[in-house]
């Protein structure tokens, strides 16, 4: 098993333990789509990957480019520094009725982000999500436009949001 395999079936093993207490599954879409088990952002590679963990390992069900936050190399660290957080962190909302077309709200600042950063004394921020674009987006081909957020394409969202119940761990890695 690789390094990779190893790290992501243990992280997402012991997340989804606690992840399990408040799961709602997903309404948007009569699709018949697998259901994703967890999710992992790839900064650099600018690739989010949806995942199910199959005999201890896991096995890739959909994957899409994605943009960052404006400042896309980096922690998140403050409000306004234009960063997507990296750590482990769970899907913990939706909005249906987002600007960003749909939204799954993903659960940062966690306790350490936020010790963190009363330890600066900064504002961690918040309201990060996977999104769509907006209604009025004329400019798609730039890249890392969000204050902080995962964007997809609406079509995309579409899916992920269908695949994807509350509770779902999501690791977000450099």
């Amino acid at each position: 098993m690789t390094d990779f395999n190893r790290r992501t079936v243990l992280s997402v093993s012991l997340a989804m333990g606690i992840a399990n207490v408040a799961v709602a599954e997903p309404t948007a879409s009569s699709r018949s789509l697998p259901m994703a088990e967890f999710l992992v952002v790839f900064k650099s590679k600018r690739r989010l990957g949806l995942y199910r963990a199959v005999d201890g390992k896991p096995v890739l069900l959909r994957s899409y480019d994605i943009d960052l936050g404006f400042t896309p190399r980096g922690d998140k660290a403050e409000v306004g520094d234009g960063r997507t957080p990296e750590g482990t962190y769970f899907i913990d909302r939706r909005n249906e009725r987002s600007a960003y077309h749909l939204s799954l709200g993903i659960s940062y600042p966690d306790a350490t982000d936020m010790a963190e950063a009363r330890a600066k004394g900064v504002n961690p921020g918040g309201d990060i999500f996977i999104h769509g674009g907006p209604a009025n987006f004329r400019n798609r081909f730039r890249r890392d436009w969000t204050a902080g957020c995962i964007s997809v394409t609406n079509q995309e969202i579409e899916d992920i949001w269908a695949m994807v119940p509350l509770g779902t761990p999501i690791s977000i890695r450099p």
